[in-house]
């Protein structure tokens, strides 16, 4: 961006020189990708806010019109138009530039509604696009005489997309508009074979974004076989060009559901059957279930643990939203106690497989935590998983169990499947509790406190038997589950010896250390990080050597001790002695004798 005003405010100097009648020939250079790029991540699109990006052109534009003295009058609005004879300095272009780019902003803010665009903001939204297009189709006339080549290239990409984008909006000419997009496509990948590396990395990153628009218009035409759901995936891709495309996507996709909500009358839940007159709690439902597809399906060992998070947040949100629907028909339903039931129970079922999902995203979060367990910190500083935090986890997993448990048996009839979801939930609370008390050991034993650890460790040892006692008599046992709890007994067993020894091996050199540390004691120093002296702390229970991880020599008292006030005797002030009048005493005083001459001179 800097570079880019240097060159402007360049090539404005330089006119100065030039003279008028050369000023017609003069070709304009604007990089026009990497100025949007620059503009639209410095002010707002890196985070989709479009108004804010908006607000930047108005207020861009406002400084070019003043500086070009190009301002619409004072008191009364006068239309002053651009034209090839008007474009005398390149900020005229880029008046243009970003006049289309404040219309197109101001469509993409009404388009990213939190509730969608409605039938009135929707016109308003085509309305600025239209203007959005207009002012492209100013600036590629412009740039096709004004500018250079490359100007001129860039101008009719970018005048091409914003075409391309009304028409995907509007639903209509799908042909057109992938001639558009395909049009914008063959420039940007010609132009990224030429000029720096940044310019090159933006030229393909536009590419990228245009390719979705026309994967979908070929999909709409006809000349695709791609299904609807198959286009998910395409708009995983990030970028401004992309919200039009993405906005597009949902809402096909949310028709598709609409259909296929229609012949789904019930939801079925162990052995219950459940069901749905709600139109928007079968959306919602069936929007879960696909994303269910995509954890469990055989593709989701491909997956990355990140995208696998962000659809279990998304699988939460659309069973929180039906469970929202279900709640709103139990306050509107009649006196009708089969409905209620009915909806109640359907209630339960979401719940329950909402802990379900819950379980599974912790235990996510568990893989996750335990990889990064004994790695060390690498250059990128990646973050180092502490005991701690699998504890932590463990806990949530304990509760989540308890939670589903007790839902799960709150009802009076329970068939088969139910009783055994919540032995199942008993038995994961019994792995999960040998987990959390073996990485709780693994806590103890990283703070050196050795019998601690030790108990720990045979803790965990005897629930991970007990639980794979259990799990082997169990009818429909899960080998994985069994393979995890020999691995946790072996290495409880190992570790427990591991503390018992390194206990043992400490007992043995504690007189040792004992005699090192207490000779290691000072009756003075200069250390001002000693909290207390040992003379200070004689009525608390602590060692007299410090902890074992402490860096400080602990010392006795401070050598040559302070100053101490210490008590005088009081000062008497004779108030009296001033006010007494005593009795003369000149008469026995003892007289000088004088001779005869002296008493001339006395």
């Amino acid at each position: 961006m800097g570079k880019q005003k240097e060159s402007t405010a360049m090539e404005i100097e330089d006119q100065s020189s030039i003279p008028s009648d050369q000023i017609s020939n003069l070709k304009f250079s604007v990089n026009v990708l990497q100025l949007l790029k620059s503009a639209q991540m410095q002010h707002g699109l890196r985070f989709g806010d479009y108004a804010r990006y908006r607000r930047y052109c108005t207020a861009r534009l406002r400084r070019l019109y003043k500086s070009l003295k190009f301002t619409h009058g004072r008191l009364k609005y006068t239309k002053r138009s651009i034209s090839v004879t008007t474009v005398t300095e390149v900020r005229f272009l880029h008046l243009v530039l970003y006049t289309a780019e404040r219309a197109w902003s101001h469509a993409m803010e009404k388009k990213t509604l939190p509730d969608g665009p409605n039938a009135r903001q929707r016109s308003y939204l085509i309305g600025r696009l239209r203007k959005a297009v207009k002012w492209a189709s100013l600036f590629q006339e412009l740039c096709s005489i004004k500018g250079d080549s490359r100007t001129s290239l860039e101008a009719e990409a970018y005048a091409a997309y914003m075409k391309g984008s009304l028409l995907f909006e509007k639903d209509q000419n799908w042909d057109v508009a992938l001639k558009c997009f395909k049009s914008a496509r063959a420039v940007y990948e010609e132009l990224g074979k030429y000029g720096d590396l940044e310019n090159q990395v933006l030229c393909r990153e536009r590419v990228e974004e245009v390719e979705p628009s026309i994967r979908y218009c070929l999909h709409k035409i006809g000349e695709s076989n791609l299904q609807t759901s198959e286009l998910v995936s395409i708009g995983e891709i990030e970028g401004p060009a992309l919200d039009l495309f993405k906005a597009k996507l949902e809402a096909a996709m949310a028709e598709a559901r609409s259909q296929q909500a229609a012949s789904m009358t019930e939801f079925h839940w162990l052995g219950n059957r459940f069901p749905i007159s709600n139109a928007k709690t079968r959306v919602s439902i069936l929007k879960a279930q696909e994303l269910e597809k995509d954890i469990h399906g055989s593709a989701a060992d491909s997956l990355p643990a990140e995208k696998k998070l962000v659809l279990y947040d998304k699988i939460f949100a659309a069973y929180h939203e039906a469970r929202s629907c279900i709640r709103n028909d139990l306050v509107t339903a009649a006196n009708s106690e089969n409905v209620k039931d009915e909806l109640s129970g359907l209630d339960k079922a979401i719940g329950a497989i909402l802990g379900q999902r819950t379980i599974e995203r912790n235990q996510l979060l568990v893989k996750i935590a335990k990889s990064k367990l004994n790695k060390v910190r690498d250059d990128k500083n990646e973050k180092v998983t502490k005991p701690e935090e699998l504890v932590r986890l463990y806990d949530l997993l304990l509760q989540n169990t308890a939670d589903l448990s007790d839902l799960v048996s709150s009802g009076r009839d329970r068939k088969i499947e139910e009783v055994a979801l919540a032995e199942e939930c008993e038995l994961k609370s019994m792995v999960f509790r040998a987990e959390r008390c073996f990485y709780l050991a693994k806590s103890y034993s990283s703070a050196g406190k050795r019998t601690e650890a030790y108990a720990l460790y045979s803790r965990a040892r005897s629930l991970a038997d007990a639980a794979l006692m259990k799990l082997q008599s169990a009818n429909a046992a899960d080998q994985v589950m069994i393979k995890e709890l020999r691995t946790l007994y072996n290495e409880s067993r190992s570790n427990s010896c591991a503390e018992h020894a390194r206990g043992i091996m400490e007992e043995e050199k504690a007189p040792e250390n004992l005699s090192k540390k207490i000779s290691n004691i000072s009756l003075n120093g200069t250390d001002k990080k000693m909290e207390k002296l040992l003379m200070e702390k004689l009525d608390t229970y602590e060692s007299a050597v410090g902890e074992a991880n402490m860096k400080v020599v602990p010392r006795i008292e401070t050598f040559p001790p302070a100053f101490q006030p210490v008590a005088r005797n009081p000062i008497v002030l004779d108030l009296a002695y001033n006010l007494i009048e005593f009795p003369s005493l000149d008469s026995r005083m003892k007289k000088d004798k004088k001779g005869f001459i002296s008493r001339f001179w006395g």
